[in-house]
């Protein structure tokens, strides 16, 4: 599919240290600190620097990697080249739109920002300034599904289910914007079509935001996707079934494993007709994939497998779902 590639491995050849891209980290939470530690042990990036608004935790994860800490991505060095958006959503727009006028490239952690208007404003500066914008989908790069949506073929209906446990540190957020918009990017992806209708219900359990959300998407080629967001569940739960004339495809996130129910012959004259295959899935980390593409379209001026008007349909298509979900609320 035109989304994905087939193999999103990338061999590194030895690269000079002067070669190598200069990117700074912008916030120390959960998803940064990965960002840095990453970055640090990259062929071709040259971490400069980590910032972040409490000084104490950004020297903290400098010393760590042997870099500057900063309270201001302003005090990166002059040669920075990109820069990697890791602070709460809030702040997005406002970085990105100020590194991108500086000419640096960014990869910016999903969702994109917390407006569709401040999407298409930060979309349109990095093509005016012809920079690389890359958002934070992270699934995209899961082998499994790079593997799921080679072998996709005019999907039928999608069911995705992410279910986890309570975070105190997204009780701020929906649980939309949270967990579900990870599928909304990949059911557009996989659908590539547009959505004509949808349903939502959903109810705050645990937090004054959403906790639980169930979502129905129609679109305009048949194909229908229903989705399950939830964080009041004792365990995670994420899988992804996808349902199409030739076979049927479940996916284990977490596992990262995927098999492949196909028909033997037509039609089915018992369940010895039907073909269980376990494709070989190449053995990556998704955030080390996703960040050598970011640098990989950085050095060659190409353009990025999750790029801003992805992250700007999903953000959208999330923004819906909650809007409805406000007739039909639990």
């Amino acid at each position: 599919m035109s989304f994905f590639r087939k193999s999103l491995t990338v061999v590194e050849a030895p690269c000079p240290e002067s070669e190598r891209v200069s990117v700074g980290v912008v916030g120390v939470g959960q998803m940064g600190r990965h960002h840095a530690r990453i970055l640090a042990g990259l062929g071709h990036a040259r971490l400069v620097g980590i910032a972040d608004l409490n000084l104490e935790k950004a020297r903290a994860l400098g010393a760590e990697h042997g870099v500057g800490a900063f309270r201001s991505a302003d005090e990166f060095p002059l040669d920075t080249k990109a820069v990697v958006i890791a602070a709460p959503t809030p702040a997005h727009h406002a970085l990105a739109r100020s590194f991108l006028n500086r000419g640096w490239h960014c990869f910016v952690e999903k969702p994109l920002t917390e407006r569709v208007d401040d999407a298409e404003e930060i979309i349109a500066l990095a093509r005016e300034k012809n920079r690389i914008l890359q958002v934070g989908h992270i699934e995209r790069f899961n082998p499994a599904v790079v593997e799921m949506a080679r072998q996709a073929k005019e999907p039928l209906f999608i069911e995705a289910s992410r279910l986890g446990p309570y975070d105190p540190r997204v009780s701020n957020v929906s649980v939309v914007l949270d967990l579900m918009i990870h599928d909304i990017d990949i059911v557009l992806a996989l659908a590539q079509d547009k959505v004509v209708r949808l349903d939502a219900v959903g109810g705050r359990v645990l937090s004054s935001q959403e906790d639980i959300v169930k979502a129905t998407l129609y679109f305009s080629r048949g194909c229908r996707a229903d989705l399950s967001a939830s964080r009041v569940s004792l365990k995670k739960f994420r899988k992804i079934r996808v349902f199409q004339k030739d076979a049927y495809m479940s996916l284990d996130y977490s596992e990262r494993s995927l098999k492949v129910y196909r028909k033997k012959r037509d039609p089915l004259t018992s369940l010895l007709d039907v073909k269980i295959e376990r494709p070989r899935l190449e053995k990556n980390d998704p955030l080390e994939t996703e960040l050598r593409h970011f640098l990989q379209c950085v050095r060659e001026g190409k353009p990025p497998l999750v790029g801003g008007s992805h992250g700007r349909d999903a953000l959208e298509l999330a923004l819906d779902i909650r809007k409805s979900m406000r007739l039909h609320s639990l």
